[in-house]
């Protein structure tokens, strides 16, 4: 039974419509506090008992509220609220994390509380919502590079992440095959580009290819229920996703 619920909201009207609507479905529910920031937040969350919900806005006044979770351990299940759904396609819904988009709807509210109960029956079934939570917030949270600083002769040049149409290893040297045709040596193996790089632009297929959807051409069916791709500017015609990570790779073309 929800009992206590804190709101983490930053806009005042915001917070007040939330604590009404909280109110009309919970009727049992008290308020414990209304906060407004980060910094409140987590002093809040130190020096009190863990409330049995948190409703969460992600941008608050003084930042993100994912960085209440690298402050604090918040043993609370998590409802969010933003008005800002391209956090969400990051990461609330790769994760199944609850999220509910502004201006806030009863209905929404009213199923996201459906949703937290079903999940939150057993001990086990809440620290897999918060394990959800805390990947979402390392997803969101993690800065990917931006740009490599690479050799050319004499030169350095620096490339962008959205010259890059795929990596690649040759004979233990990892190569960026760029948009014009040009491909350059870089100082990573694969494995450090697959940490580094934003996995929503880049997808490790093989041991051997790390690709951009705009690289690919074409992809076909192929054996033991694998797929081949056609890859733009590339000689090699056996880029093969493995089977393992076929279904993966799917979804992330298809997110």
């Amino acid at each position: 039974m929800m009992r206590n619920v804190l709101i983490i909201e930053d806009e005042p009207q915001a917070a007040q419509r939330l604590q009404t609507l909280i109110e009309s479905l919970l009727p049992e529910a008290r308020i414990v506090s209304k906060i407004d920031s980060v910094k409140k937040a987590v002093k809040w969350i130190q020096d009190n008992s863990a409330p049995d919900l948190i409703f969460m806005d992600i941008q608050l006044a003084d930042g993100l509220s994912f960085q209440i979770f690298e402050q604090c351990d918040v043993k609370s299940p998590v409802i969010f609220t933003t008005a800002y759904d391209e956090y969400a396609l990051k990461a609330f819904k790769v994760n199944s994390v609850d999220y509910i988009l502004k201006p806030v709807d009863k209905e929404e509210v009213a199923g996201a509380l459906r949703k937290l109960h079903s999940l939150s029956g057993s001990r086990g079934k809440s620290e897999e919502i918060l394990e959800n939570i805390n990947q979402a917030v390392k997803m969101l949270t993690k800065k990917y590079k931006t740009r490599f600083v690479i050799k050319v002769g004499e030169h350095l040049k620096s490339v962008v992440i959205t010259d890059i149409l795929f990596c690649f290893t040759l004979e233990k040297v990892t190569f960026a095959k760029l948009v014009d045709g040009r491909k350059h040596i870089l100082d990573f193996t694969l494995d450090h580009l697959e940490e580094v790089l934003d996995p929503q632009q880049f997808f490790r297929i093989n041991r051997k290819y790390i690709v951009t959807a705009n690289a690919i051409q074409d992809m076909v069916s192929y054996t033991n229920s694998r797929l081949k791709l056609a890859l733009k500017t590339c000689d090699d015609n056996d880029v093969i996703v493995s089977r393992e990570r076929v279904q993966e790779f799917k979804d992330w073309l298809d997110r």
